[in-house]
This record gives C-alpha cells, structure tokens and sequence, in this order.
C-alpha cells in the first residue's frame, strides 16, 4: 500500500467531509457537488483496495486488513445511497460522518499495513 496516496485519500475525504458540514450547517440537502465528491472518493478507494490486494502477503493480520478494506469500500455507496434518501439537511450529515470514516478507516490501513510481521 502506497503511503503517499494513501495521505492524498485521507486529505480528500476530509475536504469532503468538511464540505458535507458546510452544507448541513447551511441546511441544504444534498446536491451534486456532494455526489460528485462521493463517487471521486469511491473511485480513489477502489484504486487503493487494487494497490492493497496486490501487496497483500506483506501483511500479518490479514483477515482485520481485508475487513477494514472492504468496509471502506462499501461506505461511499452506502452514504450516497442514505444521503439520497433522506432530503433533509442531514442528507450531508451522512455523507460527512461517511467522509470521516473512510479517512479514519484508511489511517487504520496503514497502520495494520505497517506492522511488522
């Protein structure tokens, strides 16, 4: 796993966080901005899932990396799907508490990505 894209991933899930709770603050459902940001972001994360897999003997606790990677994975769907969903000003509130995760879950990657086995 790339350390370097790995930092790029987690800086733009945060930008995009932060941009999700601009817009909840603003009371502003979701708009195409958000959905843009998400799919950029589900993109970025397959490209480091394929980057993971690949490298993936280097890792000794393999069964909690693939959890963690899959569950990045799954979360930009998910969040695009809920935030569709709910029309409210809580529509972005998903997709920054989403945003966030996937940050936080890629730094957990690269930590379990470090350990020596």
């Amino acid at each position: 796993m790339n350390g370097a894209y790995s930092g790029w991933l987690i800086g733009a899930a945060l930008l995009l966080a932060l941009v999700a709770v601009v817009t909840t603050v603003r009371d502003r459902p979701m708009g195409p901005v958000l959905l843009a940001g998400l799919g950029l972001l589900e993109i970025a994360v397959l490209v480091q899932a394929g980057f993971a897999l690949a490298g993936i003997g280097h890792v000794a606790e393999k069964a909690t990396f693939v959890g963690y990677l899959a569950g990045t994975v799954v979360i930009p769907p998910a969040a695009v799907w809920w935030g569709r969903a709910e029309r409210t000003r809580w529509g972005p509130g998903v997709i920054a508490v989403a945003a966030f995760t996937v940050a936080v879950m890629t730094g957990r990657l690269l930590q379990i990505w470090d350990m020596v086995p």
